[in-house]
């Protein structure tokens, strides 16, 4: 097995155990969030638990959608051979990221760890669709590679959510911090490690020009 293609396997493993442990938490262990939202003290604006666990529910699925729908698209195969569900799969993911967008805008106020996490979801609100949108933007120009790189960066922050709170858990056990500072400060880290880490990736999968995908002329 190719190291492309393992470290594809081993990314695959990650959202099915992500995804999984999302459906016990959402749907056994704690439907209401009543833990998540303990957490959520001296708001700025009244909190409407009705409406933002609707919305929570809404952006989970969302973005839980987004990572399945980005992972298949990823697939050589699909890629190759699938072009056209290749490209409406594309455009789910784009919803789904655009949902996600606007749903964080909806529950970036309540954010755990006060004003300066609002601040930051709400980059991430810009920046994770902007990602995106260029990157379809490049395929339409036919800049096969370009696309490939837009889509990795966007892609990195489907794994928002379970980096920031791996590192809130880190934090509290290794460092004994309370949940909202060690919320707070996984925020400040998890946005530029992600980018970070999906330079690293594109440097490492499509270090040379023959890495492209070639759309054949029509």
């Amino acid at each position: 097995m190719s190291k492309n293609k393992l470290l594809y396997v081993l990314m695959l493993v990650v959202i099915v155990i992500f995804i999984v442990y999302i459906a016990f938490v959402q749907m056994i262990l704690d439907p209401q969030a009543a833990t998540f939202l303990g957490f959520k003290t001296n708001l700025n604006h009244p909190l409407n638990k009705t409406i933002w666990l609707a919305t929570m529910r809404v952006h989970v699925v969302s973005a839980c959608i987004g990572m399945i729908s980005g992972a298949v698209n990823f697939a050589d195969w699909i890629r190759k051979k699938h072009r056209k569900f290749h490209k409406i799969n594309g455009y789910v993911y784009l919803a789904t990221v655009m949902i996600v967008g606007l749903t964080s805008g909806y529950m970036a106020p309540y954010a755990t760890g006060g004003r300066g996490v609002s601040i930051a979801f709400n980059i991430l609100t810009m920046l994770w669709p902007a990602f995106t949108v260029i990157a379809i933007h490049q395929i339409r120009k036919k800049q096969v590679q370009s696309h490939q790189k837009w889509m990795i960066r966007s892609y990195a922050y489907c794994f928002t959510n379970m980096t920031v709170h791996l590192l809130t858990s880190f934090f509290r056990s290794a460092a004994g911090w309370s949940y909202p500072d060690s919320y707070r400060i996984s925020v400040y880290i998890t946005i530029p490690l992600l980018y970070i880490l999906a330079e690293v990736v594109i440097r490492a999968v499509l270090r040379k020009p023959k890495h492209a995908v070639r759309l054949n002329k029509s």
